[in-house]
């Protein structure tokens, strides 16, 4: 098995100054890629600020023999997005890979949250990925080539107590990934999201509990990078996926419909009289875009077309 190798690629990893980002970073410098660790150096709820933390993670990683620069730029505006991409082509001419991973908590309960909390996380998570890949898409287009990887989380798919601020920023990332994926394709560029779990800074509260007190041996940050880098990869064909990945464990996550049913003229009563089949999840459908999920009900339009 040939190794996969990025020489030569230039990464863009945001959230990179510790935790996953670093991970990221690490590894795609480890098999020849200039790398451009970004990271405000602020706290877990992203509050203060340390311009020398990407700085010192960029040294350790050209202290391993690798190539990096450090952007101390915050994601969440358009000018800080920008400014992330003009380092990376000033420093190494070009972008090839973004992996939008910078992220903040400021968990509270629904009836808590206030609305500045609110907006900050999501300011930081979507809007920050919005910012990053829209500063990176026009150069990757330019060339026809480029690789995102975006960073969802299972609150943003399944749902979790007191971080409604979180999962819906995560949810918002995902249908980001996948518009991008495809606008991006006849560009040569792709898309994808990881829903990872990883004992770091961010979810050592969260994940404390789990397995026994062994979370941080169990859920490795460095266990989710390998996926990371396989979705950047110029061999991968893959886009607008999204993966799980957590500890090793590599899962395809997929939304689906089910089949459902079609009455000509819905009504409470018939809809109600016909819950169970709504629900039934036998021969689910997984549509890959809004026109395909539009395509049972212009089957039943096609056959019915008089009832209509």
């Amino acid at each position: 098995m040939s190794e996969k190798r990025f020489d030569g690629r230039v990464a863009v990893i945001t959230g990179a100054g510790g935790g996953l980002g670093f991970e990221h970073a690490r590894l795609f410098a480890s098999r020849g890629a200039h790398v451009v660790i970004n990271d405000i150096g602020g706290s877990v709820t992203g509050d203060g600020s340390d311009r020398g933390a990407a700085q010192r993670a960029a040294d350790e990683i050209i202290a391993l023999g690798g190539s990096a620069v450090a952007d101390a730029n915050s994601v969440s505006t358009p000018a800080g997005a920008a400014e992330l991409i003009e380092t990376a082509l000033e420093a190494f001419g070009g972008v090839d890979i973004v992996v939008n991973n910078a992220g903040i908590l400021r968990d509270k309960s629904l009836l808590k949250v206030k609305p500045n909390d609110f907006r900050a996380v999501l300011d930081v998570h979507l809007l920050g990925t919005f910012l990053v890949t829209q500063a990176a898409f026009g150069h990757m287009r330019a060339k026809g080539y480029g690789r995102f990887v975006n960073t969802a989380s299972p609150a943003g798919l399944y749902g979790n107590f007191g971080q409604a601020n979180y999962s819906a920023a995560k949810a918002g990332i995902v249908g980001l990934t996948r518009t991008v994926s495809i606008e991006g394709a006849k560009f040569g560029i792709s898309a994808n999201a990881i829903s990872p779990a990883a004992h770091t800074r961010m979810t050592e509260n969260l994940l404390g509990q789990l397995f026994d007190g062994a979370s941080a041996d169990v859920l490795d940050a460095a266990k989710v990078s390998p996926v990371v880098a396989w979705l950047s990869h110029e061999d991968t064909d893959v886009t607008g996926q999204v993966f799980g990945t957590a500890g090793g464990l590599v899962t395809k996550v997929f939304i689906a419909e089910t089949k459902g049913i079609f009455e000509a003229n819905p009504t409470i009563e018939n809809i109600a009289a016909r819950e169970a089949e709504i629900l039934d999840e036998q021969g689910y459908l997984v549509p890959e875009d809004v026109g395909a999920s539009m395509a049972p009900l212009l089957e039943h339009y096609a056959s019915n077309v008089g009832q209509l």
